[in-house]
Order: C-alpha cells, then structure tokens, then sequence
C-alpha cells in the first residue's frame, strides 16, 4: 500500500498500484491505482520536477520560463502555413530541451528567441520572417527585404543557382 496519494472519490490516503507505463517519450510514468478505502481506480501521472528557469527579457525584467509561449508564437506565425501541430511541438521540445540542456538557472529572451528562428527557418521561411519580423522588431521594409536577400542567397547556394548579378554577367549586361 501506498500511503499518501489521495483518492480523487472518497479522499482515503491509502492506495496500490495496479499497473505502470512509460509514455511513448519516456518522460512521464502513467499509474494506474486502487484506492484502499473505496475500491475505485484512478490515474496518476508522475514525471521529473523541471528545474525552473527565468528568462530574462530586454526591459531586465524577469519571469518563469514558459514552453506555452513559445508555442503560442510559433502557431501565430505558422497561421494558415502547411505546418503541422506536431512540427510545432517537436519545434517547442527541441527549443525547451536546449534551454533546458544549457544548465543555466537565467536565460535571455534573444537566446530563446534564435532558437526559435533557427528551427523556424528550417520548418517554413514565411513562419520563419513572420516570427523574425515581430522578434527582431522589424521596423519598415528595408527590413524585411534584407532577411529575404539574406534568405534568398543562402537558398540559392543550397540548390546551387546562380545570383542575379552572375546572371546578368553572363548575358553580358554588367561588366567586371
């Protein structure tokens, strides 16, 4: 017998377990439980207590470090974009677990803000100029149009296209 862990039906503290599961991440350990008093079953979920971590945001101040942020930024600029709710949660893991894998008890919003953009960029790079225009403060259209050259340029060295100006050189309309 477990002493302890309440009955959600008639508040008995004693119960057993009838059956343990790890969720599919390995994170969280799910129980199945008899209560003592009454006889009925219920669940339980016991997972690693998260160290808290504080981010520390431009103004100084600070405040509890919080995955559901993340995530609602990441879905406003994912709006009406092909990407799925599990990108966005995978993206939301990878960011937490690298906060989180810094060992550091303080972190500053910018470094949570990169790493969302980087795994953004990776996912959509509309997502990922909408996300940077808000993070970064974009401030009229210059620039937006510098993140998109900058994007441009780094898409064409992966698929391996000539720029415009090695184009023109070509046709013979700019000379060296």
């Amino acid at each position: 017998m477990t002493k302890f862990m309440i009955c959600p039906y008639c508040s008995h503290s004693e119960s057993k377990v009838c059956d343990s599961r790890e969720s599919e991440d390995q994170k969280t350990t799910r129980r199945r439980r008899e209560c003592a008093g009454c006889a009925k079953r219920f669940t339980t979920y016991e997972r690693v207590e998260n160290l808290e971590i504080l981010v520390v945001k431009k103004n100084g101040r600070r405040e509890m470090f919080n995955r559901d942020k993340i995530r609602a930024g990441v879905m406003k600029s994912c709006e009406k974009r092909p990407v799925s709710a599990e990108q966005i949660e995978k993206l939301v893991d990878e960011v937490e677990a690298d906060v989180r894998s810094s060992g550091l008890k303080e972190i500053s919003s910018k470094k949570i803000g990169q790493a969302v953009a980087r795994c953004l960029k990776r996912i959509d790079k509309v997502a990922y100029i909408r996300f940077a225009s808000v993070y970064r403060e974009f401030t009229d259209l210059a620039d937006f149009e510098k993140e998109l050259e900058i994007l441009t340029r780094n898409w064409r060295r992966k698929v391996n296209l000539p720029s415009p100006l090695d184009l023109a050189k070509r046709a013979g309309k700019v000379r060296n």
